[in-house]
């Protein structure tokens, strides 16, 4: 990993610092992505646990950690965010190196991979808002849109590359390479974080004067004496009192659910039903992140050309429109094809939307209550996925795995109500 200054658009440089940040999350992304699927692969090919069973465990998983991580948002809040992104990324590496151990024993089992699940879910919803909330205070307000972007674009370049290469893997060196993998990538990012460097900044509830630079913000606020109730809810009053955050908070849940639910249940009609290897498998979904790549370039031109809220709710309509499709993917060639442009389209529009999405959550929520708002949309996008995954594993078994993509992909072509009509300017309140 490289820790050099990054140039922004428009010539501006994001810094050291931010350098070995993106680093730090390039390589932690790339380690995931190409261990894409790995535990309902391993849970179907290793285990021979049916469609209902895979997404139980999905599920599962994400609605436990969710659980777990309700009262971290609030204590990480008042604490120094890189020990806080460190001890996370050590804490996933150590779980998922869990399951090949278990695996060289003949131990593993469906319920260590719910543990690791659990436990890496809850490590991922710390991680993304102590990141989130050290970002703000490492980039200034008018290049976020650039940082955000840039992180999107990583995530899709790695989206990418890793999936065929790690279903590649998987077929030379067995189900347990790409778990390796991703362990590995979460302690290069540990190492990545510690040589940020420097002394930890916080922005206070007060906005920055003008003229002053962004590397003099002030310490953080100090810590209260012992975790409050009345500190957990403090991110979801934040989200469900403001008229902006309110309508994108809901449709993003309802629409990264109903497009996560039907993931496990076509990973069993392609990998099943419909005979695709693994190799295929993974190469369906990332030629098309090529996609994420584009509309992550083009975000800031878009938002200069048109505006945030147009291009929120544009792109944010277009992509209901492309999960419907996938209820007709069939064997073959054919079959590939269409997954592909499926998710050509769709990613190509969540790559302009979700880098817009971020920069206007951060300017639209102050400071000091910034990782709390952060935990809070994750947790709940996480229990809502889950349970939305559940839900959609049982009505798998009801109907099969096809009827139950298609209900989720007509389910999705009303979310463009819920996206917000009217611009809001930038709140800086202080949390009560």
């Amino acid at each position: 990993m490289a820790g050099g200054g990054q140039v922004a658009g428009g010539g501006r440089s994001l810094g050291r610092r931010f350098g070995w940040l993106w680093a730090a999350y390039a390589v932690s992304t790339f380690g995931t992505r190409l261990a894409f699927d790995a535990f309902p692969l391993i849970a179907v090919v290793v285990l021979h646990a049916g469609a209902t069973e895979v997404a139980l465990l999905a599920a599962s998983g994400l609605a436990v950690g969710a659980v777990v991580a309700v009262p971290l948002g609030a204590w990480v809040e008042f604490r120094r965010k890189r020990p806080v992104m460190v001890a996370a990324d050590l804490i996933r590496c150590a779980a998922l190196l869990s399951v090949p151990a278990a695996f060289a024993l003949g131990a593993l089992g469906l319920g260590q991979l719910l543990v690791v699940s659990v436990v890496v879910a809850s490590a991922d919803i710390t991680f993304g808002a102590a990141s989130g909330a050290y970002m703000k205070s490492l980039v200034p307000p008018e290049d976020l849109l650039v940082a955000n972007g840039r992180f999107e674009a990583t995530a899709w370049t790695a989206t990418a590359l890793g999936p065929p290469l790690g279903g590649v893997a998987v077929g030379v060196f067995g189900p347990m390479t790409t778990v390796l993998a991703d362990a590995a990538s979460y302690l290069l990012s540990a190492l990545g974080i510690r040589a940020i460097g420097g002394k930890e900044r916080q922005q206070t509830a007060s906005p920055r004067p003008e003229g002053q630079p962004a590397d003099r913000q002030q310490p953080a606020p100090a810590a209260p004496a012992g975790l409050r109730m009345s500190d957990l809810p403090a991110g979801w009053r934040h989200i469900l009192t403001h008229p902006t955050l309110r309508p994108l908070f809901l449709n993003t849940l309802l629409v990264n659910a109903l497009i996560m639910a039907p993931a496990p249940l076509l990973a069993v009609l392609m990998l099943g039903h419909l005979g695709f290897s693994p190799w295929q498998y993974g190469l369906a979904f990332a030629l098309p992140c090529l996609g994420g790549l584009l509309g992550s370039r083009l975000s800031r031109r878009l938002v200069a050309r048109y505006g945030r809220r147009r291009v929120l709710l544009t792109t944010g309509t277009l992509r209901a429109c492309w999960p419907v499709g996938l209820a007709f993917v069939g064997p073959g060639t054919p079959g590939l094809l269409l997954v592909m442009a499926v998710e050509f389209g769709l990613i190509t529009c969540m790559g302009v939307f979700t880098p817009v999405l971020a920069t206007t959550r951060l300017d639209q929520t102050p400071p000091d209550r910034t990782t709390r708002t952060l935990s809070a949309w994750s947790i709940t996008g996480k229990t809502a996925t889950a349970a939305v995954t559940a839900l959609w594993g049982l009505l798998a078994a009801l109907t099969g795995p096809r009827i139950a993509i298609a209900l989720a992909g007509v389910l999705l072509l009303a979310t463009p109500l819920l996206l917000p009509r009217h611009a809001q300017a930038p709140r800086h309140s202080a949390a009560k």
